[in-house]
């Protein structure tokens, strides 16, 4: 019978779960929490604001800030973020591609056969 530490236990789950770090530049780190390290209001709320963007009629700036407010690890890293970044909708929208990346659970590869 296999026995583990729960330690051992949060340790591989923040393996394979871990936040997306962004350095800011001067030292700060702000952490994007993964959906599953959320708690569930703030993961259905998460779900709202990804249908949002896929809106005609969205404000795309807004929904992402208001997005990367939701999976900051605080309030502080969030607005820190959202000031080193200011109004860029670009650099915006790769922030949340590239948490959206970090945050996929690896899906099983074709085998060639």
């Amino acid at each position: 019978m296999a026995v583990f530490s729960l330690d051992n236990i949060r340790a591989a789950a923040e393996a394979k779960y871990g936040s997306t770090d962004i350095e800011l530049g001067d030292g700060f780190v702000a952490r994007l929490l993964n959906p599953l390290r959320l708690p569930k209001e703030k993961r259905a709320e998460l779900l709202k604001i990804q249908e949002k963007l896929d809106g005609d009629d969205a404000d795309q700036e807004q929904v992402l800030a208001d997005a990367i407010r939701l999976v900051a690890e605080n309030d502080t890293a969030g607005e820190k973020l959202l000031d080193a970044v200011g109004s860029d909708l670009a650099v915006l929208a790769q922030i949340f591609a590239s948490y959206s990346e970090g945050t996929q659970v690896g899906e099983a590869s074709a085998s060639e056969s």
